[in-house]
């Protein structure tokens, strides 16, 4: 395993047990304590992590939005083959509105170079991505987010009311089958709702862990989707909510 993948499987067992000590993620990896308090030193730099007597605790996040360093390193493995999934929706001579986002950049990375499309995002990020496969690519412009480093307020949202987009490819903090979609920002809640009511076609990429989660700002209800592609089957409730919805769910291997 390389040290990069090693960090980022770290980030994800002390989030999901609240806490890891070095044994055991020194164990669980089958490399040496002083690997992990390396790894853990490193990680706590880049603020991934709290380091604790003995071990390290997630980062708190409880009432705030994490930031985009520290969600690219979540769910990576999952992130990509939803990113590798979502690009085969993408058809030839299509306006594509990209979303900005951890798992939309996956897609964005994979985007197919064989077909010719026409790439729209409020994402810098994805631009460098998309560069090389789309026949061309625009910005909307606006203010920079720097928890998302997307464009938002009132120069992004005057461009999205402006423009047609054949296909949507967005990200979501959450998923609920009553709430609907959410985000913790009001302004990016603004420019998610234009992208779906600006699509033909609309397809939301989330993994599991955004299942059942609810944010600040509800952006659409689940029927504003038309295809949801994750990782896992969503649970029962929200399962039902989606088939009702008419939203087709896909499901993505992961390596």
């Amino acid at each position: 395993m390389l040290p990069e993948e090693r960090r980022r499987y770290i980030v994800e067992l002390v989030e999901e047990a609240g806490g890891s000590s070095v044994a055991e993620l020194a164990a669980e990896l089958d490399v040496s304590k002083a690997t992990v308090r390396r790894d853990l030193d490193e990680l706590e730099s880049m603020g991934h992590v709290e380091r604790s007597h003995g071990g390290a605790v997630p980062v708190p996040s409880v009432g705030a939005e994490a930031s985009y360093t520290n969600k690219e390193i979540q769910h990576f493995e999952e992130k990509r083959a939803i990113g590798e999934r979502a690009v085969e929706e993408i058809r030839d001579e299509e306006i594509v509105f990209f979303d900005g986002g951890t798992t939309t950049l996956q897609a964005a990375k994979c985007a197919p170079e064989e077909r010719s499309f026409v790439a729209v995002t409020n994402a810098p990020p994805l631009t460098a991505e998309l560069l090389s496969r789309a026949s061309d690519v625009k910005l909307t412009g606006g203010t920079m987010r720097s928890k998302t480093r997307t464009l938002v307020g009132p120069t992004a949202e005057a461009f999205m009311t402006q423009k047609y987009f054949d296909l949507a490819i967005l990200g979501t903090n959450g998923i609920h089958e009553t709430v609907g979609l959410t985000t913790p920002n009001e302004a990016t809640a603004n420019m998610k709702s234009l992208m779906i009511e600006r699509s033909q076609r609309v397809v939301m990429l989330a993994d599991a862990s955004k299942f059942g989660e609810c944010s600040f700002s509800r952006f659409a209800r689940i029927d504003g989707i038309d295809t949801l592609i994750t990782d896992d089957r969503p649970p029962e409730q929200l399962d039902r909510a989606l088939d009702e919805a008419g939203v087709t769910v896909v499901e993505v291997d992961v390596e």
